[in-house]
């Protein structure tokens, strides 16, 4: 029904990790560690918070965008942040923190979703820099957060006639056409910092020949999850239903269609390993449709789907109030913005010095330069809950 019903843009609540969130440390020592970048009701939103998500993004690799682009990129880090502050305010002010154990329960839930064992997690914060402390309370925020939406879309209800209406005027989006729905184990030889990273040729093609020989006896799922080199591996592997064509234009190789299509792999069935694109594939046939279907309202699963799909983008949009009505209720005093306006030559690529921060010419308006909207986000990365395909996996949604 995504293709059907256009779901209103969620709002983003932090940059994202390989299993689900990051984590905003302090370093006093970076550039502008101790420099207030925003206050939401008082509470600060420090400039080394913006620099840690961007860092994080880019790879560390910030230094090598625009002088522009950078300044777009803090203020949009920042608007991000600014409206994650305002909702866990409102959150904590309405009494919807979560509990120790729903926070220890969230993160366990995430590194199992992400194949991740004590020891890699643990290791994924040392090299993100990040505290076990501060990745908790991130979980506390976002869990606080998502109680909130819920306090107020829980009750989101959808009528027969909505799904009648829907249906009838999105016909065309319930053809199903000929093609078919892959899950896919991927190993890359490039050095990509991944979960059980393969970082030559010869130690991929090492790593794919065991986990085509363990698939024999084991769950693809739980291989993808853990070993799988592409961020499809939080959803088991799966990267969705796609025609030949689609398959053609992501680089499949044509015998490799042929198979999929053909009479001799059936669903359930996986591939032999197969090389192309500059990585290994094992792709697992998990359905298979050979000619075109037009359904109908009665279709077995199709009232489900748009159903869901309508109370989905009625949620969004009142998670989108929820967040206007808080931003405008709060008091944001944006120091960042306020600094680019009074300094243009600058746009805030240095911070200001620490007696320029309090003087009337970076003073703070009570309100963003700009009033942040629910679509405004940080740049995007792979994500595990939010992105159906990676634009790394061969086949693109």
């Amino acid at each position: 029904m995504q293709k059907t019903v256009k779901l209103l843009a969620a709002i983003t609540l932090a940059a994202l990790t390989a299993f689900g969130l990051t984590a905003c440390s302090k370093d006093p020592g970076s550039d502008g560690g101790n420099t207030v970048a925003a206050t939401v009701n008082g509470k600060p939103i420090m400039f080394s918070d913006v620099e840690q998500v961007i860092t994080e993004q880019t790879g560390g690799k910030q230094s090598q965008m625009t002088q522009l682009g950078l300044a777009q990129a803090r203020l949009q880090v920042l608007d991000s942040l600014i409206q994650k502050e305002v909702l866990y305010q409102r959150a904590e002010n309405e009494k919807l923190l979560p509990t120790d154990d729903e926070v220890s329960q969230y993160i366990t839930a995430k590194k199992q979703e992400g194949g991740m064992t004590e020891e890699e997690f643990q290791k994924r914060l040392k090299e993100t820099n990040q505290s076990e402390g501060a990745f908790r309370e991130e979980a506390r925020k976002l869990l606080a957060i998502q109680k909130l939406q819920n306090k107020y879309t829980a009750s989101v209800s959808i009528s027969d006639r909505e799904v009648e209406e829907a249906f009838n005027a999105n016909k065309s989006q319930f053809v199903l056409g000929r093609g078919v729905e892959l899950a896919e184990i991927v190993v890359d030889p490039t050095d990509n910092a991944a979960q059980d990273d393969a970082k030559s040729e010869a130690e991929a093609k090492i790593k794919i020949d065991n986990i085509y020989q363990t698939l024999k006896s084991a769950d693809f799922a739980e291989i993808a999850r853990a070993r799988s080199e592409d961020p499809s591996n939080v959803k088991n592997g799966d990267i969705g239903f796609a025609s030949e064509e689609t398959l053609k234009q992501n680089g499949f190789p044509p015998a490799l269609i042929s198979q999929l299509f053909g009479p001799t792999m059936s669903v359930g069935s996986y591939t032999a390993p197969v090389q192309f694109n500059g990585r290994w594939f094992i792709f697992k046939l998990k359905e298979k449709r050979l000619e075109t279907q037009n359904r109908t309202l009665e279709s077995p699963g199709v009232r489900q789907e748009i159903t869901e799909a309508l109370r989905s983008q009625r949620q969004q949009l009142l998670n989108a109030a929820l967040l206007q009505l808080s931003l405008y209720e709060a008091k944001i005093v944006n120091k960042l913005a306020t600094g680019m306006l009074n300094n243009p030559s600058n746009l805030g690529l240095r911070p200001a010095a620490p007696e320029a921060v309090h003087s009337p010419a970076a003073g703070a308006t009570e309100k963003p330069a700009t009033t942040p909207t629910p679509a405004a986000a940080a740049p995007k990365t792979a994500t595990p809950g939010a992105a159906a395909t990676s634009s790394a996996s061969p086949v693109k949604k």
